[in-house]
């Protein structure tokens, strides 16, 4: 089982998969990080899909809730190589896709850490990607959503936890809708309230 502490005591089935929504700027990112450090604390896998941000500004924030060095944490950076940084090398804990619109190769980095994680004997993984909303930027709704069909379903196999993000008030009811068919729970996030948690 996992648990989303320190901010809820829900304890999540393997192979959940869980949407944070909200305004902009009401905290997704910093609860979704700390999720996942709480694993890394317990010797969970943790892999961050930035559409944001690039890697090392992850590291080095993740760095800040627990030390990390020798423990599987990777990400995959959607971000430096669209922004021209092309000899950007990848490591063990660094993997690339070309941009945010190459969901394809964001599916691949995501399955190569899987397996590594899984060689080295590592049965929980936690997943987070920051933020769909990137994603439906550059891309239409129907190939966000069969992407995240397929990703949603890769954690599912690996009986993993996946945390994804999304800005509510960028998108439309339609694409918020369609989008949440394919989460076993759903995060609230306000500027005001206290976040609520509905998990199906």
């Amino acid at each position: 089982m996992y648990d989303l502490r320190p901010h809820f005591d829900e304890e999540i089935d393997p192979g959940t998969n869980i949407l944070l929504t909200g305004p902009p700027l009401t905290g997704k990112r910093s609860m979704m990080m700390d999720v996942l450090a709480e694993g890394t604390d317990r010797g969970n896998g943790a892999i961050v899909v930035t559409t944001k941000d690039g890697a090392d500004r992850v590291l080095k924030d993740y760095e800040k809730r627990t030390p990390y060095d020798g423990k599987p944490v990777a990400v995959v950076d959607c971000v430096t190589r669209q922004q021209g940084v092309s000899d950007a090398r990848e490591s063990d804990r660094i993997k690339y896709a070309s941009s945010p619109v190459d969901m394809t190769g964001i599916g691949i980095k995501l399955s190569e850490f899987l397996q590594a994680f899984g060689d080295r004997g590592i049965e929980e993984n936690r997943v987070m990607v920051h933020s769909l909303s990137t994603l439906l930027m550059y891309s239409d709704l129907q190939t966000v959503f069969r992407f995240l069909h397929v990703f949603t379903g890769r954690i599912q196999s690996v009986n993993g936890l996946g945390l994804f993000s999304i800005d509510s008030t960028s998108h439309d009811d339609q694409a918020m809708n369609t989008i949440k068919q394919l989460f076993d729970g759903v995060i609230t996030l306000s500027e005001d309230d206290e976040p609520e948690i509905r998990l199906a």
